[in-house]
């Protein structure tokens, strides 16, 4: 089948790591004895910087907080959606975290995503209201794809839905070690992703599958080395780590694998995926509008 690159992912806001360590443990991979050495993070960090731009990309930084450790894994700052061209009705759907060491971040956010023309919007703020985590959301195909149970609540999903006006299809997410859905599946192009079925219940498992014509089938073993925690540029793959089997397929498929040492970031739980925020994302190019929204569950 013909490659048909996805239309966003070359535009990211990123969180500079001056404050980066483990203070607490909300995840299976932080352990409070185990902090990521600050230089070589930041040596990461600026790695996964270069690499997105000598793929073509772009990327926009936010300083980090210092009473927030977690914020440079930018990605759950929040939902952004462009209106299109003319930048009309660009929104950002501010993350209401469900661990509350996390919920300073979008204060910061707040702002910068005012100054560049995002109207915020919540589905719940200050522990009030539904948990939602833009880790978990995804505008793919035909919908909005989100991950619910770890960290996301099902009654999140209808609050995105009515306030973006569009098609949510939400897959229950039940391994403790793939709490977003970033962990466990990653759009390569319109037809392609990397799906990792053990993440999800039985029926959401199969839906995701169903919903995926071509899909790059991850065992536990190969999505537990954060190998779906990844971002495609183009045709370029930018990934923390790479199982054989999985480069093999993508080659295959043409795709150009750049693997970027983020291993620091590891200790916190998160990836290249994670350090990264797409901000070019366009309702009505690929998020189809559905006027009052529309949920479906497996």
């Amino acid at each position: 089948m013909e490659q048909h690159t996805l239309s966003w992912g070359r535009r990211y806001l990123m969180v500079e790591p001056d404050h980066f360590r483990v203070d607490y443990a909300i995840n299976p991979y932080m352990d409070v004895r185990d902090q990521p050495d600050p230089a070589l993070s930041r040596e990461q960090w600026r790695g996964l910087v270069e690499a997105i731009r000598s793929a073509g990309g772009e990327v926009e930084v936010l300083g980090q907080r210092a009473d927030s450790p977690d914020m440079v894994y930018a990605m759950n700052l929040g939902l952004v959606v462009d209106g299109g061209p003319a930048g009309a009705d660009r929104r950002v759907v501010h993350s209401h975290m469900r661990h509350p060491e996390r919920r300073r971040e979008t204060r910061t956010a707040q702002p910068w995503f005012a100054a560049h023309g995002f109207a915020g919007t919540y589905v719940g703020r200050d522990g009030v209201g539904a948990h939602f985590e833009a880790g978990d959301a995804f505008a793919w195909r035909d919908a909005l794809v989100v991950g619910y149970g770890p960290r996301t609540e099902e009654l999140g999903l209808k609050h995105l839905a009515t306030e973006l006006d569009v098609r949510v299809r939400g897959l229950r997410i039940t391994h403790p070690g793939m709490y977003h859905l970033d962990l466990a599946f990653c759009p390569l192009d319109e037809t392609r992703a990397m799906v990792c079925p053990s993440a999800l219940d039985e029926a959401s498992a199969a839906a995701l599958l169903a919903l995926v014509p071509e899909p790059l089938v991850l065992t536990e073993e190969e999505a537990l080395t954060f190998c779906a925690n990844s971002i495609v540029v183009g045709s370029t793959v930018l990934m923390p780590a790479v199982p054989d089997r999985v480069r093999a397929q993508l080659e295959d498929w043409g795709f150009e694998v750049v693997l970027v040492d983020v291993g620091e970031f590891h200790k916190g739980g998160g990836s290249v995926r994670c350090l990264t925020n797409p901000l070019d994302v366009v309702r009505g190019r690929d998020l189809p509008r559905v006027a009052g929204g529309e949920v479906l569950l497996p």
